[in-house]
């Protein structure tokens, strides 16, 4: 019993297949995890890595022209046939598709059915780069596949049990009953796998495990506050612009900002947009949005790497302490995603002087490599601080095992 799961993003697609070891435990192992990229363009290229037959891992890659979404769909199935990890798409018991925007409408993971594929589709206004890139996805698979059932995981699931007064924007209600104008959060399906993965860990433990704040820090950067297992407020907004400072985005500033650039510089709201989606953040005040480059040269004593480093800790330690209120106190702080996973001194800055709120981080265990380590706080810190990598491709997995079981 397999499990496709399947990322159509504009010029790429990201896949991996897993494998259900048995019904009774539900436990699902990675047997491939792959990418197509740069389709349309000049030079694509294409990745795989595998489990052999001694199930050992194994890595694959290629440059190629891929035309289109539809010949990167059959490159994948014609490489995983290659590699003995799937003989036919007809094969599989289900398959997930990630997709950014729910809207009001997905609470939950769905099975895809026609309404399914128009709701997706009249929500893309909300999305415009990803909705319909996920539907392409969907489109093509259910083509090579109509009898496997399909599943929809969405973005922003995980984040409709916000309460009004805290999704609701402060502008005209009307916005939000004539053009859906409201906060609906992202990062969904990570924030609420390391939010189960963290329950488990700290149960075993018998520590309390009802108060989180998981910080989800990559080029896309989200903070989440979460009571008994629910969202109850997370930092991106109606899109994922807002927030916290990212590697491109600006994250919260004045809207006013762009009305002013717009009657001082005449800059077009295409270029407004250009402006705090692409050439803002990290990028904006140092030049780069590579969070490693920019370490290496804040220790070489460049002060622009310095000061970008210090306003994106800065920005998520203001969020923590508003989470902190909004929780009314605070059992455990999680960090993942690329930058939360990797970086010690980026979550050394983030809890520094949080004495107050029970956080104190262990320089040692910060600064170790080992995977074991989990925790990270000092032996005097009221609050767990814990490291536990993201899979939100295993959680769409398990999801959708859910809803075709």
């Amino acid at each position: 019993m397999k499990i496709l799961v399947l990322n159509s993003g504009s010029s790429s697609l990201k896949f991996q297949l897993f494998a259900l070891d048995s019904l009774a435990t539900q436990n699902l192992q990675l047997l491939a995890s792959g990418l197509v990229e740069k389709i349309a363009e000049a030079q694509g290229a294409i990745q795989l890595d595998y489990l052999n037959a001694q199930q050992q891992l194994e890595h694959f890659s290629q440059a190629s022209v891929i035309a289109n979404h539809q010949q990167a769909l059959e490159v994948m199935t014609q490489l995983l046939k290659s590699k003995h990890c799937l003989e036919s798409m007809q094969d599989l018991a289900g398959i997930g598709h990630r997709v950014v925007h729910g809207g009001e409408h997905f609470t939950q993971a769905t099975l895809i059915d026609a309404q399914v594929i128009d709701t997706i589709d009249k929500l893309s206004p909300l999305a415009p780069l990803h909705n319909p890139a996920n539907l392409t996805g969907i489109a093509l698979a259910q083509q090579k596949a109509p009898k496997v059932p399909q599943v929809a995981v969405f973005d922003t699931s995980f984040h409709q049990t916000l309460a009004k007064s805290a999704y609701i924007y402060a502008l005209p209600y009307a916005l939000y009953e004539k053009h859906q104008v409201r906060r609906y959060g992202f990062h969904g399906t990570s924030h609420h796998y390391v939010a189960k993965q963290a329950s488990a860990y700290l149960t075993q433990r018998n520590a309390q495990d009802a108060k989180l704040i998981t910080v989800h820090l990559g080029n896309g950067a989200s903070i989440c506050a979460i009571l008994n297992g629910q969202s109850i407020d997370t930092s991106m907004g109606m899109t994922p612009l807002e927030g916290l400072v990212m590697g491109t985005r600006c994250g919260d500033i004045d809207p006013a900002i762009l009305l002013y650039l717009n009657r001082e510089t005449g800059m077009s709201f295409a270029e407004l947009d250009t402006l705090v989606n692409k050439k803002s953040g990290l990028k904006g005040v140092c030049g780069t949005n590579d969070m490693r480059s920019i370490i290496e040269r804040a220790e070489q004593g460049d002060p622009q790497a310095e000061l970008a480093i210090h306003i994106f800790a800065y920005r998520i330690k203001k969020y923590m302490g508003a989470y902190f209120a909004a929780l009314n106190g605070l059992d455990a702080v999680i960090f993942t995603g690329g930058i939360g996973e990797h970086s010690s001194v980026i979550r050394a800055l983030v809890c520094q002087d949080l004495d107050a709120l029970g956080i104190q981080v262990d320089t040692e265990k910060n600064n170790s490599t080992s995977k074991e380590s989990l925790e990270i706080q000092s032996e005097h810190s009221a609050v767990k601080v814990l490291v536990i990598p993201t899979n939100e491709e295993l959680e769409i997995a398990e999801q959708t095992l859910a809803v075709i079981s």
